[in-house]
């Protein structure tokens, strides 16, 4: 019960913030496309990485389910993925729109009000 709860939050977190940002906008690769724009409302006016969040919390409720020696690896491992992920986001955001660095300071990376 609780690991399908905390599916459902990374599920419905994930879908909060497509409904601010495009699902157009979304790449594997950490890069900005052209024509890009900051999103800070919705969930992005709380945390700047709402989409990995989503990920993070639904993988943590499939590992709440088993936790595996495997799987407990393979999830600190997407976690880890995800932060460097995030972190060189950030570095292009920061040359690419000086209103960035305000926005980091006003919002969380993952967790809103505490990281």
């Amino acid at each position: 019960m609780v690991a399908m709860g905390i599916f459902l939050l990374g599920a419905g977190l994930g879908i909060w913030a497509l409904q601010h940002n495009r699902l157009g906008n979304f790449n594997i690769q950490p890069r900005l496309k052209e024509q890009c724009r900051l999103i800070t409302t919705g969930i992005y006016g709380y945390i700047r990485h709402p989409m990995y969040s989503s990920v993070i919390l639904m993988m943590l409720g499939i590992w709440w389910g088993s936790q595996t020696l495997l799987e407990s690896i393979l999830l600190g491992l997407l976690i880890v993925v995800l932060y460097l992920k995030a972190q060189k986001e950030e570095s292009l955001w920061l040359c690419h729109d000086e209103a960035y660095e305000a926005y980091k300071q006003k919002t969380k990376l993952f967790i809103p009000f505490v990281l």
